[in-house]
Formats: structure tokens, sequence, C-alpha cells
């Protein structure tokens, strides 16, 4: 079962934690080690970053916590003082403005990953772009424009192809909510990131051409300078770890 088809039925702490934006997991493993480095993550790289961060555990010996949320939040957070080594956030406006606030370890800034937007509706033969302005009074699910950068691509992809707005919206706080919402039934289709559908088992959807939304480009950036710090932003350049990006459905630079 995928992270994703794992995630949703998890109502205890886990799915909490990623509604909130809150600390979430530390990596398996028996390592010992006082402080694991601290990494947060844009909720839709939350399923790769958990295999990147086993990966890295196993091959260098130190565990990671990554903490999910959306990435206008977790931008906020540090700004008011969330203690991260790392951040991979889901656009480029943010680790700029961390850098540009002197929040970061400079020359570290660069492009992980180039995500891609799709339309899930699972109880679909075969969605395509037809689909919204077809489903008048249906509930479309996706994330906060205002916080998350793939809520933003799916809001100018969604005035795109339902100009006359027949649908109804519902916004989750990232694209981990807006995924849920419609994994539960309380939304018949939803705006949200193609690496999670990917996840699923055979499922319907419609991959949203990049000629309808903004690039979703993805950026991480160095805060502090340690020695684990500094060895996983390198992993994270590695060709290991970029074929495993792309492996879950993501392009890279």
């Amino acid at each position: 079962m995928s992270f994703w088809a794992r995630l949703v039925p998890m109502s205890g702490t886990l799915t909490r934690c990623l509604l909130l934006g809150s600390v979430l997991l530390v990596s398996g493993g028996g390592v010992a080690q006082a402080d694991p480095l601290r990494v947060a993550v844009a909720s839709n790289f939350m399923g790769v970053a958990t295999q990147l961060a086993a990966n890295f555990e196993a091959e260098f010996g130190y565990p990671v916590t990554l903490i999910s949320g959306s990435t206008g939040k977790h931008a906020l957070q540090i700004q008011h003082g969330l203690s991260v080594d790392l951040v991979l956030a889901a656009d480029v406006e943010r680790p700029a403005l961390l850098e540009q606030q002197g929040l970061t370890i400079p020359g570290t800034r660069f492009t992980y990953a180039l995500g891609r937007l799709a339309l899930w509706q699972p109880q679909a033969v075969s969605p395509g772009p037809e689909t919204i302005s077809h489903s008048d009074g249906a509930t479309v699910a996706l994330a906060n424009p205002k916080l998350a950068p793939y809520g933003l691509a799916a809001q100018r992809a969604l005035i795109r192809l339902d100009p006359a707005v027949s649908v109804k919206r519902v916004y989750g706080e990232n694209v981990a909510q807006a995924y849920q919402f419609v994994y539960s039934g309380n939304a018949q289709l939803g705006l949200v990131a193609y690496a999670q559908v990917l996840s699923q088992p055979p499922t319907s959807y419609w991959l949203v051409p990049g000629s309808l939304h903004a690039p979703i480009e993805q950026q991480a950036v160095l805060l502090k300078e340690t020695h684990v710090g500094r060895a996983f932003w390198r992993y994270l350049q590695s060709e290991k770890a970029l074929e495993l990006i792309r492996e879950h459905g993501y392009d890279t630079p």
C-alpha cells in the first residue's frame, strides 16, 4: 500500500500532524542520535521525502525528522523561530524570501523537483479537460492558494477549465488535505499533486498540462551549517536521490 493510501485511514497522530502542519515523524531504524536532522517538507513531497530520509539514514547513519505542512506556513513559522536545518519547499518564492531575510546559508538554494498537477476523480472512467465544466454542482478539492503553491496552480487551472465557475470549491490547508477530501468522498474530484495519485493503485486522473498553470518549481535551502545538514543537502542532489524523485512523478532539473 502506498504512502498516501496508508496516510488517509490513519485518523490518529499522523493525520492530525499533517493537517496542522506539525512535526510528523522520525524515520525508522535504531540509530541513536541526540539531535536528528530537522527538515521542513512541503506536504506534496512527503511520500518521497520519507523514502529519501530512510535511505539517507541507512547509508549514513543519521536520523531525519520530517515536518510536513504548507510551504507558506513553514516560511511564517521559520520567520517566527521554528528551528529546522533544511527546507524542502513547493515553490521558489519562499526559499528566496528566507534567503533575502538572512535566514539561510548563502549559496545553498537549489531546485530539487518540478511538480505536476493532476485532476483526480476516482469514480470516473477517464477524466479529461471537459470533466470540470461537465460536473455542474460537484465539489472540487484544492489546496489553499494563499499558502500552497499547488493550490495557486490549481486555482489558475480551474479558472481556465471552468470559466463559468460552475463547481463548488473546498480548500485544504495544504495539498495533502485536499487529497484527503477526495479520498474520503467529501469531494467528488480534486486538483492535487501528480505524485499523490501516482502512488495509488490504477486510478482515474488527468495530468493537467503545464500550459494551464505557472510552473511548480520546488526549491530547497539550507538554514543551518552542520555536518549532517550539509551531507543531506548533498545527498538530495545525488543521482540516486534524483532518480527516486523522478520515480515519484516529478521532473528534475
